[in-house]
């Protein structure tokens, strides 16, 4: 008797499960790091970058793989949508790290 069922069409069940833990050690790891960042950035306001390197992060990690896996389970979206969608966030992600990293910002 198995303790845990799964059924995945199109794949085998262990590598549907597996894309699925590393995408939640994706997230954990990614909203872990933005944490201690947002700590960085509660110390003082010279440390405002920080506040932006999380949301940068959050937006480059945690959203995407929020999205892949939201959308096609809650909406009919097709794939072209939701590449659009995660795309477009993980853009922003960057573009918030690129500006942060490169002074965009000045005091």
């Amino acid at each position: 008797m198995y303790l845990l069922q799964v059924e995945a069409t199109g794949t085998d069940p262990s590598i549907a499960l597996s894309t699925l833990v590393l995408s939640v050690v994706s997230v954990v790891l990614s909203v872990t790091i933005a944490v201690v960042l947002i700590r960085g950035y509660r110390h003082g306001p010279a440390h405002r970058g920080m506040l932006w390197l999380a949301v940068g992060l959050v937006f480059l990690i945690t959203v995407p793989e929020l999205l892949r896996v939201g959308i096609p389970t809650a909406t009919n979206i097709g794939d072209t949508g939701r590449s659009i969608l995660v795309s477009g966030c993980e853009l922003f992600g960057l573009g918030t790290i690129l500006w942060t990293v490169y002074g965009g910002e000045t005091q």
